[in-house]
């Protein structure tokens, strides 16, 4: 009978332990890696410098052959300003 009072309660503890302590703290420890990983990584940030440049490279040379094709027509869009463009340079 002692035997099983002290297995009962020994249940009774780990119940306990497992939803006041571990399982807030799984919760919050899975929170705070979400959060961490919406972060770039190094790669991540090159490649989009990398995205950054060709788009850039490949606007100036749209532009070009606009000047070059149409030379005394206005452009058929309105080109944005500098502040609208959200350049970072």
């Amino acid at each position: 009978m002692a035997m099983e009072a002290f297995f009962g309660m020994t249940i009774g503890l780990v119940a306990v332990v497992a939803i006041f302590i571990v399982l807030p703290w799984m919760i919050l420890h899975y929170i705070s890696k979400s959060r961490t990983s919406k972060n770039l990584t190094e790669d991540d940030e090159r490649m989009l410098e990398d995205l950054w440049r060709s788009a850039r490279t490949m606007e100036r040379r749209i532009e070009t052959l606009e000047r070059l094709i149409e030379p005394d027509a206005q452009p058929a869009r309105p080109r944005p300003t500098q502040s609208t463009r959200g350049d970072i340079n």
